[in-house]
């Protein structure tokens, strides 16, 4: 019998939530940016999407999600939520303001629901691959359950679209 594989949280509140989802594996000790991560895994760039986490003015943290090869645009992230403006969080901070380690930092499941907001690509997709919640492992979902399991909304974010 094959060893059971160890649930993220993100995938027990996917399934908790009836949410249908394909586990993407690869091998990773550290850190790997998601570019190296869609070519371990054969994945288009447009497809795999980057969880990144930021404060705002008002010192609320905000995450937004957005394809991995693409740019965060902080003016337009901050105009998508209402504040004056945004900044990354220091990578020190990821695990304290979410529960998650960098690399493997997902929108679902943090320690708190932060509001999230995924750049308005992903309208275009069938599928879209963020992480699983830990490094090494990734989920495939329908764009709408991903909103849906985020509680998030969509809207333009990335720095002058390429293609």
């Amino acid at each position: 019998m094959a060893k059971k594989e160890p649930k993220t949280n993100a995938m027990r509140i996917l399934e908790k939530e009836k949410i249908r989802f394909e586990i993407h594996r690869y091998e990773c000790e550290e850190f790997t940016d998601g570019v190296a991560i869609a070519d371990m895994l054969g994945q288009p760039y447009d497809k795999v999407f980057k969880t990144l986490v930021t404060e705002g003015k008002s010192r609320q943290y905000f995450v937004f999600v957005i394809p991995i090869a693409e740019e965060l645009d902080l003016k337009k992230a901050a105009k998508a939520v209402g504040e004056k403006s945004v900044e990354m969080i220091h990578v020190k901070d990821i695990n304290k303001v979410t529960g998650y380690i960098r690399g493997g930092c997902t929108a679902i499941g943090m320690k708190k629901d932060y509001r999230t907001v995924v750049d308005e690509s992903v309208k275009n997709l069938e599928t879209l691959i963020v992480s699983g919640g830990k490094r090494g492992t990734q989920v495939e979902l329908n764009p709408a359950d991903y909103l849906r399991a985020c509680k998030g909304s969509t809207a333009d974010l990335v720095k002058n679209k390429r293609g």
